[in-house]
């Protein structure tokens, strides 16, 4: 770890992770999207570390997953804890409850990250497109010439291009289909440089099958089915969400069985036995007391319940798993969608109240969100040949710190504008919105036994379930979009397979990719200092 986990570095990035967990935790309210940061943090790094001389790529990409961990903490509590006040403004919630869901959220997370990172990153060896892209873009950056040229061009037009559309409003971000929309189907296209450079990082099957999954159903399900009066707009909606989440689910459960628990010993052995000590990239026999730890205080301070305390840690585990293989497969973390899945299931086995639901549901989705942030960086860091454990540590560093502030700014919020801010035009948090509405239970659950089983039987038979599942359950429009950016890559690897001998292409992916994202980071910072002065 020796000049990769530095004072200097932690100090860059503690600065940092307040920043940019303050920002996240607005742009997550406000617009109801989060750019991952890790493009941009990776930049900052960069510049502050060179400009104090004698740093190296190892040391910037540590600094830079330490700064990163907090966004994504950030949003994993915005995009579930606001829907307690959807459903009741004047709802009391202590700050300490939060700071003990957020924290917990992340000590999960932790855990859960140094413990399956070899099995990710290593033996799959996922794509992980922001991670690759990020490598790409430190690379070429320090290397110098025409392909830091390149790609620092196309980062400046993909961040002009969407201060356009965002901040000025002179580019439409959807183009929907008036025609689709009353079948209920958002068909069109995302005007995103982002979703393209994923979409060619990905390429080959899965981003046809994601496709594939999005023409299933909204053509198949919305249209189809409704035209053939099988079922009105509002029920081939509710089949196609609760499909959706049933596949994803039916993945994890896969994910799990056939990935996890024949591997167990090697994945979490370093837990119970002393052996395995040093298979994991920390020693982790502390693990399992902390574990028993947060359910006890789960249960004690937060009054969910010893099962649902229990299933808590449990569905963090298995969905953790998931937001791994979802960002390596596809670039997206539905972390809302993770703590949805785990909500319901406690619900299914207590009696717990409403608020203790969403405290179940973000606890996961920030340990989620936590995990699926930094895979993309020890993706990043396994091609820069960095230290994990030095990743890890910065890791732990900026999620605690980002854990913290999370709480902070959202408390502030609340106490500025009341519970009655969120849901609305102020705060529209759409994700917490979508929380909300499922505490009551999935809305079709026939469909939802039908994805879990068919997801389940076909990740057995090797398909890329995962991407259909994320084509089924999420927007036509940005399944269009990535669909774009793969139809490219096949089209270069077919006709003009020199144009990516040198990397060309994913440069300029990564340019896309990290123009996007940086412009997203400095319009949340804009809005952030606006609402708060």
């Amino acid at each position: 770890m020796k000049n990769q986990l530095t004072v200097r570095g932690m100090v860059i990035g503690a600065l940092g992770v307040v920043v940019i967990t303050t920002s996240s935790m607005f742009i997550a309210l406000k617009l109801s999207s989060l750019p991952w940061p890790i493009i941009f943090v990776a930049l900052v790094s960069m510049f502050c570390l060179k400009a104090m001389g004698g740093t190296n790529l190892n040391e910037i990409n540590v600094t830079q997953t330490a700064m990163s961990a907090g966004a994504m903490v950030a949003g994993g509590l915005a995009f579930t804890i606001p829907g307690i006040w959807m459903l009741n403004p004047d709802a009391e919630v202590d700050w300490l409850m939060l700071l003990v869901v957020t924290l917990g959220g992340t000590v999960l997370g932790l855990i859960f990250t140094a413990l399956s990172r070899k099995h990710f990153i290593e033996m799959k060896d996922h794509s992980f497109p922001m991670g690759e892209a990020c490598a790409e873009t430190l690379e070429t950056g320090d290397e110098g010439g025409s392909k830091a040229g390149l790609l620092f061009a196309v980062m400046a037009g993909a961040g002009v291009f969407t201060f356009i559309r965002d901040w000025f409003g002179k580019i439409p971000a959807v183009l929907l289909s008036k025609k689709m929309a009353v079948y209920g189907s958002l068909c069109g296209a995302y005007v995103s440089p982002m979703l393209v450079g994923i979409g060619y990082l990905i390429g080959g099957i899965p981003i046809f099958v994601w496709f594939a999954g999005a023409v299933i159903a909204d053509f198949g399900i919305l249209m189809a089915g409704t035209e053939l009066g099988f079922w009105d707009s509002a029920v081939g909606a509710a089949i196609k969400s609760s499909l959706g989440i049933g596949m994803m689910v039916g993945t994890g459960i896969g994910i799990i069985c056939k990935n996890i628990l024949p591997k167990a010993k090697e994945i979490f052995g370093s837990m119970f036995i002393k052996k395995y000590a040093g298979d994991s990239i920390v020693p982790m026999r502390w693990a399992p007391i902390v574990m028993v730890a947060l359910a006890f205080v789960f249960t004690l301070v937060l009054d969910m319940g010893v099962i649902p305390s229990v299933i808590t840690i449990i569905g963090a585990w298995i969905t953790t798993a998931m937001a791994a293989e979802c960002v390596g497969m596809s670039g997206i973390n539905p972390m809302e969608i993770f703590g949805i899945i785990v909500l319901i299931a406690a619900k299914a086995c207590s009696s717990m109240g409403g608020t203790e639901a969403f405290f179940v549901a973000a606890i996961v989705a920030v340990a989620c969100g936590l995990c699926g942030d930094v895979m993309n960086d020890f993706k990043a860091g396994q091609l820069l040949n960095t230290d994990p454990r030095a990743q890890w540590i910065g890791e732990c560093i900026g999620g605690i710190i980002g854990a913290v502030v999370s709480v902070g700014v959202l408390m502030v919020i609340i106490t500025a504008y009341g519970g009655d801010c969120f849901g609305g035009e102020l705060f529209p948090a759409a994700q917490a919105g979508a929380v909300s509405a499922m505490v009551g239970g999935i809305s079709h659950m026939p469909a939802f036994l039908i994805g879990l089983c068919a997801a389940f039987i076909m990740y057995f038979l090797n398909l890329p379930v995962m991407t259909l599942g994320l084509g089924v359950y999420l927007p036509f429009y940005l399944s269009t979009t990535a669909f774009a950016g793969g139809l490219i890559r096949f089209l270069v690897d077919r006709f003009a397979p020199k144009f990516e001998e040198n990397h060309t292409g994913t440069i300029i992916a990564s340019g896309l990719l990290g123009g996007e994202g940086i412009a997203g980071v400095i319009i949340a910072v804009i809005i952030a200092l606006q609402v708060i002065i």
